[in-house]
């Protein structure tokens, strides 16, 4: 894992090891300049004094969670074949949760508390709906996806020399799926033939068998309007089918081998026509995301998710969306990757609301009009320690603060409640996210989700056993 280096006018530098940074530390060459994610700061070196090596940041933008990946590229040769490839040395891992979806359900519940006030308490004309959008307008939940993406990388930014940026712009390639015949594009040759529309089968059926529902098992393409009575190769006459399926059906057109299950013959017609569910807003929103990148001034490589995949698979790496970052692109090879993920929830910077509504839109008590309180902040992250009473310890975590003083430290089941604000210690200022460190599920391949796993690991400067309670 490595850790963010700035010179003494806060400029980035390559970063370092836990190793390193600890001997700049003990030997006062350095300060630590932030907890979260761990960066020290030299107070003896300019950056025009270093030599620094060009970074890569890779993002693969999701729906919950983007996944970031910050590598170092360099030439090693390849011990089969003895050809010079390029391999990805992988610095950092980090997974952005987003909080689309809560953005959404507040919007909704705001509109409908507004809708029953104006309908129940007077009458209120209706207005002209004379009112634009601009372009490339995009509706909340999908801009919180672009900004706090966009957010993290000026933050790299400012903490590693950053040179280039790698993208996941398409799922899917339509082109190459809606033209199959279509030569000279690198995708449609060796392996990688036909891998993206495996993928989009495999997304669009949900990874089950079309005609029995079967799960967990080998798949096969199957053509609905079989070839030899004039189906074609497109998608739209392509599905998924388990090997006794796709023996039984042979060549038979679907309506004679449903004949006898007029339902599920529909739900096929049904699936076959409609688009992937929520594609055009995630389309949408990497569009915006790339747009915001090429803003930035920095080369931007895009590559597909049909290819990240292959990509995963040919290097035996598990499923996770920060893998899948370290994945996207052109990638001969990824090295260090076992290593431990920051997983970087979005939590907000508090609200405007300043009051608790019932169950018809109207206030039925008041919120303090102060955000802080004995000097520390909802999402500020501090280091307790208990020297008395029931709740003797040291714990470390995120705040919710109280206007009596006693706080509650940690985040989910795990907060501590009713700590003293005499205990505690400011350690970083909130910013509106929460942080852990988690670990990279050890089962290879696609078993299962093949997400970080619940152990979360200590945080800089804590030991493991004196924690109960983690942000």
């Amino acid at each position: 894992m490595a850790v963010f280096v700035l010179d003494k006018r806060h400029k980035p530098l390559m970063p370092c090891s836990e190793k390193r940074a600890r001997i700049l530390l003990e030997r006062g060459r350095a300060r630590v300049h932030r907890m979260v994610p761990f960066t020290i700061r030299l107070v003896d070196r300019l950056q025009k004094d270093s030599v620094l090596q060009d970074l890569r940041l890779s993002i693969t933008p999701g729906s919950k969670t983007s996944g970031l990946a910050l590598v170092r590229e360099k030439e090693i040769v390849d011990q089969s074949t003895g050809e010079v490839i390029k391999a990805r040395v992988v610095l950092m891992l980090l997974e952005l949760q987003h909080r689309g979806h809560a953005i959404r359900d507040k919007l909704t519940s705001r509109r409908a508390f507004r809708r029953r006030r104006r309908n129940q308490l007077r009458y209120r004309a209706p207005r002209f709906l004379n009112r634009t959008k601009p372009q490339g307008w995009l509706a909340p939940s999908l801009q919180h996806r672009v900004d706090t993406t966009m957010a993290w990388v000026t933050r790299l930014q400012r903490w590693a020399p950053i040179a280039s940026l790698s993208t996941m712009l398409h799922r899917f390639d339509t082109q190459a799926l809606q033209k199959p015949e279509i030569s000279g594009a690198e995708y449609q040759q060796g392996e990688l033939l036909g891998y993206e529309v495996r993928e989009y089968l495999l997304e669009k059926w949900g990874r089950k068998c079309a005609y029995c529902d079967a799960e967990h098992t080998a798949l096969t393409i199957d053509h609905i309007h079989p070839k030899s009575k004039g189906g074609s190769d497109r998608v739209s006459n392509l599905t998924l089918a388990c090997f006794p399926c796709n023996q039984r059906k042979n060549n038979q057109d679907v309506q004679d081998f449903l004949v006898k299950d007029p339902k599920r013959l529909a739900r096929i017609e049904a699936v076959r026509k409609a688009p992937l569910r929520d594609a055009a807003a995630v389309n949408s929103t990497r569009w915006a995301l790339w747009e915001r990148l090429k803003e930035t001034g920095l080369d931007v490589e895009v590559g597909t998710g049909g290819r990240t995949k292959w990509n995963r698979k040919r290097l035996g790496i598990p499923k996770a969306h920060c893998l899948d970052a370290a994945c996207t692109g052109r990638v001969d090879a990824v090295q260090h990757w076992q290593q431990p993920v920051l997983t970087i929830k979005a939590t907000g910077r508090g609200r405007y609301q300043r009051t608790h509504l019932t169950k018809y839109g109207f206030p039925r008590s008041y919120l303090t009009r102060s955000k802080s309180a004995f000097g520390f902040q909802t999402g500020d992250m501090v280091k307790a320690v208990v020297t008395k009473g029931k709740k003797v310890g040291t714990y470390w975590g995120r705040i919710v603060i109280r206007t009596s003083g006693s706080f509650n430290v940690g985040a989910g089941k795990e907060a501590v409640q009713g700590i003293h604000h005499r205990f505690c210690t400011l350690i970083q200022r909130a910013d509106g996210y929460g942080y852990a460190w988690t670990k990279i599920a050890s089962d290879k391949g696609d078993a299962g989700t093949g997400a970080a796993c619940a152990a979360v690991l200590s945080l800089p400067g804590m030991n493991a056993g004196d924690s109960r309670a983690t942000g």
